[in-house]
């Protein structure tokens, strides 16, 4: 229902259009302090009249409407809408990092991205190599 919600807010940003949505996957959590459920994970290609950083402060406030509520590092949530990479653009600020800084390390990230861009190459970012060197043991197809 959450992703269902994410997909709908996300069709609502001024100027956006969903444009594809990968499978979902079942993952154990990542690098967390706490007991927590598994997350499901997905990638969304979007259309977007949006700067970078205005999407990124729209996403925060979607996550937050759907009950994202940040008390520690990777604690557990509800929602959590990360910017991996963006057409054109790249950032290098604590704010904002484009591409996302992590990609390359977590299949639980490639592993949707490859749904939507099975060349291994979204919006000139490579992950081919990375893509065929991690473990994707864990990263299991939803239901």
């Amino acid at each position: 229902g959450n992703l269902a919600e994410a997909f709908s807010g996300l069709e609502k940003l001024p100027g956006t259009k969903i444009l594809a949505i990968s499978n979902i996957y079942e993952t154990e959590p990542f690098d967390v302090l706490s007991e927590q459920e598994d997350y499901l994970n997905c990638c969304v290609l979007i259309d977007t009249e949006l700067a970078p950083l205005e999407l990124l402060h729209r996403c925060l406030e979607l996550e937050s409407r759907l009950g994202r509520v940040r008390k520690e590092y990777h604690g557990a949530r509800t929602m959590d809408i990360d910017l991996l990479v963006y057409e054109g653009a790249g950032s290098d600020t604590e704010e904002l990092r484009l591409p996302h800084p992590w990609i390359l390390e977590r299949a639980f990230v490639m592993v949707p991205m490859s749904d939507i861009f099975p060349s291994h190459n979204a919006l000139g970012l490579d992950f081919d190599g990375a893509y065929q060197e991690v473990d994707k043991s864990g990263v299991k197809l939803y239901k």
